[in-house]
């Protein structure tokens, strides 16, 4: 009798989920699909040289369009993570952050209504989109933070696992994958595999909204930019011109030029600019979990309370970066988001 050659390398001192033939969700950093998370299960580590690296297989992902060979990458430990937990059943809120299973993938958005039809709109904030889902395509969005699950699952309920969608979970804002990678062999049968929300002729577009009274010559704004590093951080600057059709000269309040001559100006699309957000008083302490705004290198960086050290200093967690750091209770604020021409802030989703 001949062996059978195994498809998974033996087991190694690595953490349970990075483990040959277990069952991950890998994120990308792709241009349009970041902030999504796909499943696939561990190979094997390529190689001892780079001990972060893994090679793993994704289940809905193909190398063909037939589907027949399965696509399979070298991937960042950082960019895997378990399978998500979730509630067998939930009562979604409107400004909840959920994911939503959408082209093979889960991605992260909020909830911005609940229909008659007990669907739900859901807005991705990347792509600034809004889509109709069903309360079994959601599930809340979670963060896998130094080994276990933000929020944790309630109580002792069980484990919710599917097959076709294989369960969830969410936690991913950066740390580049090799863009070497990205652009070499799999960047071809990725992109034909990978149809993002971007990509898709099915999408449901928010109505285009009047936005001369928020864009106009001298209006303060913020912007933000995709490149890698700046993910998830908003800086203040003025409009300085209308150049096109939803397309803006900025220029900065605080960054400079590289010869420090003049303040430095950008031009930004209506996907990266909105008006200052309004102020919210905050008469008590920020709590555990709660999504906030930091104040570093001159830019509002969003991020979650991870630890309150006391009455006026936090760890706040940065989920594009990774990383943790502390910060004093007046360079927070509590995290909103511009949608459909209205702020959304957080503590909605408690009201609710």
């Amino acid at each position: 009798m001949t062996k059978r050659k195994p498809t998974t390398a033996p087991a190694t001192n690595d953490p349970p989920h990075l483990q040959p033939g277990s069952q991950v969700e890998i994120s990308s950093n792709d241009p349009g699909f970041r902030g999504s998370w796909y499943t696939g299960v561990i190979i094997k580590r390529p190689s001892s040289k780079k001990p972060s690296k893994f090679l793993v297989q994704y289940t809905h992902l193909f190398e063909d369009e037939a589907g027949t060979t399965p696509l399979r990458e070298t991937i960042d430990a950082v960019d895997i993570r378990p399978l998500a937990p979730r509630e067998s059943t939930r009562k979604f809120k409107f400004s909840e952050e959920v994911d939503a299973y959408y082209n093979d993938g889960w991605w992260e958005g909020v909830i911005t209504k609940e229909l008659e039809n007990g669907n739900f709109h859901v807005y991705f904030k990347r792509s600034k989109e809004q889509l109709e889902f069903g309360e079994e395509q959601l599930r809340l969005h979670r963060e896998w933070i130094n080994g276990s699950w933000t929020p944790p699952l309630a109580g002792d309920e069980q484990v919710k696992e599917s097959d076709r969608a294989v369960t969830e979970a969410k936690m991913k804002f950066s740390k580049v994958v090799t863009q070497e990678k990205l652009k070499r062999d799999n960047a071809a049968s990725k992109k034909k595999s990978k149809s993002g929300l971007a990509g898709s002729g099915e999408k449901l577009r928010s109505s285009k909204i009047t936005m001369d009274k928020f864009f106009c010559k001298g209006a303060h704004v913020e912007v933000t930019s995709d490149e890698d590093g700046f993910e998830g951080a908003w800086f203040a600057g003025t409009i300085v011109k209308v150049v096109g059709k939803d397309r803006y000269l900025v220029q900065y309040e605080s960054l400079r030029t590289d010869d420090d001559t003049d303040f430095l100006k950008e031009e930004f699309d209506d996907l990266h600019i909105r008006p200052c957000p309004p102020e919210i008083v905050m008469a008590d302490r920020f709590q555990k979990l709660d999504e906030v705004d930091a104040f570093y290198n001159d830019g509002w960086w969003v991020g979650v309370i991870s630890k309150v050290l006391s009455d006026s200093k936090y760890e706040v967690y940065f989920k594009a970066t990774k990383e943790e750091m502390k910060f004093e209770h007046s360079e927070l604020r509590l995290h909103q988001d511009w949608i459909n021409g209205k702020w959304v802030a957080a503590f909605q989703a408690l009201k609710s």
